[in-house]
């Protein structure tokens, strides 16, 4: 039970008012953002763009490229073992 008290003793209702705020700020922009990458991907599909192709562009960009070689060198023996060449 000392550490529940230890607890509440520096709980102080400015400080959690303040951390509750804050979260729920980021939590806005958060959804601001998810919208704005929405309304992204409609202009891009609107143009022509294959959005999912994209999607795919964009996570490659995020991994390292030995990483990517090595998962589409097992992909191809993959294939050629299955015959899908």
């Amino acid at each position: 039970m000392a550490a529940a008290d230890t607890t509440a003793d520096r709980v102080t209702p400015d400080e959690l008012r303040q951390f509750v705020e804050r979260a729920e700020q980021l939590a806005a922009e958060r959804r601001e953002k998810a919208e704005q990458e929405k309304e992204l991907f409609a202009e891009a599909k609107a143009r022509g763009y294959d959005v999912t192709a994209i999607r795919k562009i964009i996570a490659l960009r995020k991994r390292r490229p030995d990483d990517i070689a090595e998962e589409e060198a097992v992909l191809e023996l993959y294939k050629q073992a299955l015959g899908m060449n």
